[in-house]
């Protein structure tokens, strides 16, 4: 909850209470009591916004000043009859079952939806962003009935920027109404639940210069899992910025939360009739081809900036990727298929997609992060799905570590465990096994700790020193 949310619900609890319990209320004292709450409440909208999960401290603000002037033109009232003791007691029981309904619906709702934060990241740099349209002319678009659609992706960029950098800093969502909506679809909730992703802020500064620290900073792709979109690891890809990292994350337009391109038009999520392994596999490579393009485009930025930002700026020369889910599918994919790509992690996807890892294994640098309970479920024959994971997807796991790579399974952790969707609500986090942020330190920390030992030549600190069984992950290595 932010900081005004919490000033107003404490201090109109406490207003509730002293209305419904205390005799000898003054008009004075009415006045100071509803004054401060309306005042509190008109800071916290003009500060922070207004959103619907506050409406009961916000009813509450308007009955009190309600009561004032009730109070204020109501004539004095005369002695009367005292209630019997029956039903003053009776009185009682009601007026404080009403204040804890109140006071419980008050404060559960802004903290089951909450305005969640990110934490500060840990590097020394601060985090410029930018965003592009890119058209792929020589792609069409498979997934709308027009057949002079081109494929277009929505793509954008984190970058290191200078400790002296300021400016605007950037909304987690471009459109907050239209990510609603895709969320509302991709959990099957109500768009209202999701409202609040409107006024989630970033560290990333718009349009910053970039940091002149290094002379250049290597690359990373990341691609999103299915349905997710390019923001939803905004935990992992400002901690890598903030390090030293230039991150480009891609919307798979159609299977993304949304795609929102800058003359306004939406490309909503569309869900695609998957009835087997073989579809999963061959839809990916349009996500291998999105990548392939995405880095195109990169290289030319590297090569010839229009805004001058980022010509020879990034390093091409040590490029990796990472994705989540059916991205970091598409991760593995793309490091088999490109030779640009010389590094990737793939966080809990199952390994989709046309290629299929070697017996020798990729011979490239690769790290697989799994959930426990992702891997469990790989272990097990599923009943009535279309896909027998232990069957035909379990043996695509035989080869992950073959040559000298890694395998991640982070304990007492789920498929969501590796986003921000884990913030969303306090109900997903209870989902979890263990605190978030504990499992967000571990993502972060050891996803940093292989890309600088393979893009940066930097020593191991964490990988090699932690290989076998450890109360909250286990490393296998060949």
């Amino acid at each position: 909850m932010r900081f005004f949310e919490i000033v107003l619900l404490v201090f109109n609890i406490l207003l509730m209470g002293w209305i419904l319990f205390f005799k000898n209320k003054t008009q004075r004292s009415f006045l100071i009591g509803s004054g401060i709450s309306v005042i509190l409440m008109l800071l916290h909208g003009i500060i922070e916004g207004m959103r619907w999960a506050m409406i009961p401290a916000y009813v509450l603000s308007v009955v009190a000043l309600l009561l004032f002037v009730v109070r204020l033109r109501s004539k004095s009232r005369q002695a009367g009859e005292q209630p019997a003791r029956k039903r003053s007691i009776v009185k009682l029981v009601l007026l404080t079952l009403l204040t804890v309904i109140y006071s419980a619906v008050a404060v559960a709702l802004p903290i089951l939806l909450p305005v969640f934060t990110f934490d500060k990241p840990t590097g020394s740099y601060k985090i410029g962003t930018v965003t592009y349209d890119w058209k792929d002319d020589s792609r069409d678009e498979v997934l709308t009935p027009d057949p002079n659609d081109k494929r277009e992706l929505m793509v954008q960029i984190w970058y290191p920027a200078d400790a002296k950098a300021k400016g605007k800093t950037a909304a987690y969502h471009s459109d907050a109404n239209a990510f609603a909506e895709g969320y509302s679809k991709m959990f099957n909730f109500p768009k209202l639940l999701f409202s609040s992703i409107g006024y989630v802020k970033t560290h990333a500064i718009e349009n910053a210069e970039i940091a002149n620290a290094e002379p250049s900073y290597p690359v990373l792709l990341f691609s999103h899992g299915l349905t997710g979109n390019k923001m939803q690891n905004t935990f992992q890809v400002e901690q890598l910025v903030s390090h030293g990292y230039i991150v480009v994350g891609i919307d798979h337009t159609y299977s993304s939360t949304t795609s929102v391109f800058p003359d306004g038009r939406v490309a909503p999520l569309i869900m695609q009739d998957i009835k087997s392994i073989t579809d999963l596999d061959n839809a990916n490579e349009q996500w291998v081809e999105d990548a392939k393009f995405v880095l195109d485009e990169v290289e030319k930025l590297a090569a010839n900036d229009p805004d001058q930002r980022f010509t020879g700026r990034m390093d091409m020369n040590h490029v990796g990727m990472f994705g989540h889910s059916y991205g970091g599918a598409t991760s593995t994919q793309v490091l088999m298929a490109d030779s640009r790509i010389k590094v990737a992690i793939n966080m809990d996807g199952v390994l989709y997609g046309q290629r299929l890892i070697p017996e020798e294994g990729l011979g490239k640098p690769f790290m697989m992060m799994s959930a426990d309970s992702s891997v469990e479920n790989i272990n097990s024959t599923t009943e009535g799905s279309p896909i027998d994971m232990k069957k035909e997807v379990l043996p695509r796991f035989a080869n992950i570590t073959k040559g000298g790579n890694y395998w991640m399974i982070l304990n007492k952790t789920t498929h969501i465990s590796f986003t921000d969707f884990v913030s969303f609500s306090p109900l997903f986090q209870l989902m979890q096994g263990r605190n978030i942020g504990e499992a967000y330190s571990l993502i972060n920390d050891y996803s940093q700790d292989f890309f600088d030992h393979y893009l940066k030549n930097q020593p191991f600190r964490l990988l090699e020193q932690n290989i076998g069984e450890h109360p909250d992950f286990t490393i296998l290595h060949d």
